[in-house]
């Protein structure tokens, strides 16, 4: 099993909803986002066309940032979600600079959304929920807490809302599938297949777990 995403450029139309919907499922501090959304322009006025790019932690089946890590705070799952354990992180940030895809962010020291006002309840109820250790690097996790919860319930990833990620369940126009990789006859094994997905980059030798429809 290899946990997978693959994303349809072409439903996509950059409303930031997947960026949105992992600050809030995870907590995110001020600054932080695990989630991003690239956008650029290619050709001359009025020949332009827009190009929309959603990225997150690639979460490689050859991951160079564990090959780096010097605590072994960043890790590799057998289901290939890569992770970082907080408690081991020391803050070095050589899985950054080993990061080909710049996937990961430093949470450098404790913030507030307004400081000097007291936290809001969303950084309350965070600090209790899911709390960030400053001095850690972070980034996405696949939403690794909703598939093990949904998996021992006996859901299933991709299909069944608890146990997929956030990002994926609150897209907009549906362009975002999730589901396992290894399995020939999955839903996003069969959109790789039929419609010729491709990884990010695949000449770095990383072999990336996300894969884009264009």
């Amino acid at each position: 099993m290899r946990w997978g995403m693959v994303i349809d450029l072409k439903k996509c139309i950059g409303c930031w909803n997947c960026v949105l919907t992992c600050k809030a499922e995870h907590f995110l501090p001020p600054g932080i986002f695990w989630c991003r959304v690239l956008i650029s322009e290619t050709g001359k006025y009025p020949l332009v066309t827009k190009h929309i790019l959603p990225v997150r932690c690639n979460h490689c089946q050859e991951p160079k940032c564990v090959d780096v890590c010097p605590t072994g705070a960043t890790q590799q799952r057998e289901d290939g979600i890569v992770w970082v354990d907080p408690d081991k992180c020391m803050g070095c940030r050589y899985c950054m600079m080993a990061c080909p895809y710049q996937s990961r962010v430093f949470y450098s020291d404790e913030q507030e959304y307004f400081p000097g006002q007291g936290l809001t309840p969303f950084e309350e109820v965070g600090k209790q929920l899911y709390p960030h250790t400053p001095g850690t690097v972070e980034k996405c996790n696949f939403c690794m807490e909703r598939i093990d919860a949904g998996l021992a319930k006996g859901l299933k990833p991709g299909v069944d809302r608890e146990a997929t990620p956030a990002c994926v369940i609150n897209c907009l126009t549906k362009a975002m599938y999730f589901g396992d990789l290894d399995d020939p006859y999955s839903e996003v094994s069969e959109l790789i297949k039929e419609r010729k997905g491709k990884p990010l980059h695949a000449e770095y030798g990383t072999e990336p777990s996300i894969y884009y429809l264009e």
